[in-house]
């Protein structure tokens, strides 16, 4: 204990280094914890090409349909051929999911209850892999759009059981069948934003339809429920940065908030985060997020404050590491001049005369001879 507290710039070094380290661990564990922020880096695989993820979040006084969504994916399209991609052969290149929120009320027999209906279009699952209990998920290519995918509280509020994949229950007054059951993610950023409430998904276009009939669904004053809320793509990112400044040209929507998934916990992004933080607080704009996205905020906030715990952590220990350099760098200059540098001039000034004397010898071999010569010896003793 002694020798710690003699020592105790080292000792604290150390123990800050490893708080430093603990706090990084934590920023890369957070960063990688929510499955909805990687979809990107799922969707490229074993590939040797860069995607990005976006998410485009409207408000809702916007309307965003179908044909916008088409058309924008068009205009992709060609944004991927003048960087040089040929989009008629090369697959994989683009995909993309929306979505819209909305109320109603579900029924099986005496069990009724209230949920937060999720109509989803496109690859939205490849967006959300949500875990599975029981059935599968919905499929764009169904040829059957009836099918909801229930949440675990939904299936035992309305059967008693998770495993209920093919099972009729009523859906805002019309009839539609359980494609599965899923267990919503378990990170605590999830868990708080998801709330206690109940959640299912249907395919947009079987809500559109249902929209138009007798369903009783929720119809907010502030929102155009018909518009498509949330609009999420990947595609592929040849430079840094082209997939945002695309989708920032083209996207029909200019009020739309974006979200760059792919580099939103990367230090810079942090960093502009913490500089940002009351800006951020405020919301400006009444723009809907869904809980996935709420989720990503709080992991993001969260990553910052790591990461700035890391850096003040991490201040003292690399400065005394720098003070230690530059005195090991001094008191080791000074050595060399004072020790090393005199004996190795004493040492090179006597190699330099030996060589000398060597040469000369190869030039004077008679001399050498005769200095090397010794007279008889005429000492007599009598």
């Amino acid at each position: 204990m002694k020798k710690l507290l003699r020592h105790w710039p080292l000792t604290l070094a150390a123990l800050l280094a490893l708080l430093c380290a603990f706090c990084l661990w934590r920023v890369w564990t957070v960063s990688n914890l929510l499955p909805s922020q990687q979809a990107a880096k799922r969707w490229k695989g074993g590939s040797e090409r860069d995607f990005a993820q976006i998410t485009c979040l409207m408000p809702p006084v916007m309307q965003l349909t179908l044909d916008d969504v088409y058309k924008f994916r068009g205009e992709m399209y060609q944004k991927l051929k003048g960087a040089g991609y040929d989009i008629e052969s090369e697959k994989g290149l683009y995909l993309d999911a929306w979505s819209t929120a909305s109320t109603a009320t579900v029924s099986s027999g005496r069990r009724i209850g209230d949920v937060q209906l999720v109509a989803v279009g496109g690859n939205f699952f490849d967006f959300h892999p949500l875990r599975l209990l029981s059935g599968s998920y919905i499929q764009p290519d169904d040829v059957m759009d009836d099918r909801v995918l229930l949440d675990r509280e939904t299936a035992w509020l309305l059967f008693g059981a998770a495993d209920v994949a093919g099972m009729s229950f009523s859906l805002g007054g019309t009839p539609v069948v359980a494609a599965g059951v899923y267990e919503h993610e378990k990170d605590p950023f999830s868990t708080r934003a998801y709330g206690s409430g109940m959640q299912i998904y249907m395919s947009y276009s079987a809500y559109l339809r249902y929209l138009t009939g007798d369903a009783s669904f929720a119809k907010s004053l502030f929102s155009n429920i018909f518009s498509i809320s949330t609009y999420e793509l990947v595609m592929a990112e040849p430079v840094k940065g082209f997939a945002y400044s695309s989708v920032t040209e083209k996207f029909p929507v200019k009020s739309a908030v974006l979200a760059e998934n792919s580099y939103r916990f990367e230090p810079e992004r942090l960093f502009a985060l913490l500089k940002n933080t009351s800006a951020r607080s405020m919301q400006i704009g009444f723009v809907y997020f869904p809980y996935w996205e709420n989720a990503a905020r709080a992991a993001e906030d969260r990553a910052a404050r790591w990461l700035l715990a890391a850096v003040i952590s991490g201040v003292f220990p690399i400065a005394l590491l720098f003070y230690e350099l530059i005195r090991g760098a001094v008191k080791g200059k000074k050595k060399l001049e004072d020790e090393i540098l005199p004996n190795t001039g004493k040492k090179s000034r006597e190699l330099v005369r030996a060589w000398s004397r060597r040469r000369w010898e190869r030039k004077h071999p008679e001399e050498v001879q005769a200095d090397e010569y010794e007279p008889p010896n005429t000492d007599k003793r009598l």
